[in-house]
């Protein structure tokens, strides 16, 4: 467990900031989602950055839409999206409100309620794999479209809070081209993690899906 001066909330104001600044200084600071069945504490270790209108690759390059209006209210809210018909991924709005950008939070290390996590992933081999990659880690923390537009900033207890934990010298930070991101897009260095972290999920270049016939 993290001491008692790194439980701290991150504030408001720690995500009114450009998107390429707010997605490394994530890095070892610690989300802990509150469940019925009792907390979740997980460690940030990889995370990327969506730019908005900026960013080819980014869910609100086109503008609101009823899917992404989370991403254009105030910063510190969570944007969680439905994909493949399969699988939730959850973000944190940031920037101005307006500016529509946010960071995917891809994975991390359970530090926290690793018991309750495992009841969710019964198919990790070990607690590295619990939250090892987006859906992973969305479904390690009971996260889906439900919690759309929760504001972790929010006083009290808030099912999604994320504490100042331990962050990360800029020496431990390794930085490259997006997972599965195509075109324009997919050339921007916006991934962070922790260098050598062993929950760190693997890199994949973008390939086109296949059409059945």
């Amino acid at each position: 467990m993290i001491a008692p001066a790194d439980r701290t909330p991150l504030s408001r104001e720690f995500f009114d900031r450009p998107v390429l600044e707010v997605a490394p200084d994530l890095l070892g600071r610690v989300l802990v989602r509150t469940t019925p069945d009792g907390p979740i504490e997980l460690r940030l270790t990889e995370v990327e950055a969506y730019d908005g209108p900026n960013d080819p690759g980014s869910h609100a390059y086109r503008g609101p839409t009823p899917r992404n209006s989370v991403m254009f209210g105030p910063p510190g809210h969570v944007y969680v999206y439905f994909t493949y018909g399969m699988w939730h991924c959850m973000n944190l709005v940031c920037g101005p409100e307006g500016t529509a950008s946010g960071v995917l939070l891809r994975a991390g290390e359970i530090i926290g309620g690793a018991e309750l996590a495992h009841k969710r992933r019964i198919s990790a081999r070990n607690d590295k794999e619990l939250a090892k990659g987006p859906a992973r880690l969305a479904t390690a923390l009971g996260v889906d479209r439900a919690l759309d537009g929760t504001d972790a900033c929010a006083p009290g207890a808030a099912p999604i809070t994320v504490l100042t934990g331990t962050p990360v010298t800029p020496g431990q930070v390794s930085s490259g081209p997006r997972t599965g991101v195509a075109g324009d897009g997919g050339v921007h260095p916006w991934r962070f993690w922790i260098t050598n972290d062993p929950t760190v999920s693997p890199y994949r270049a973008h390939a086109p899906r296949r059409r059945s016939t």
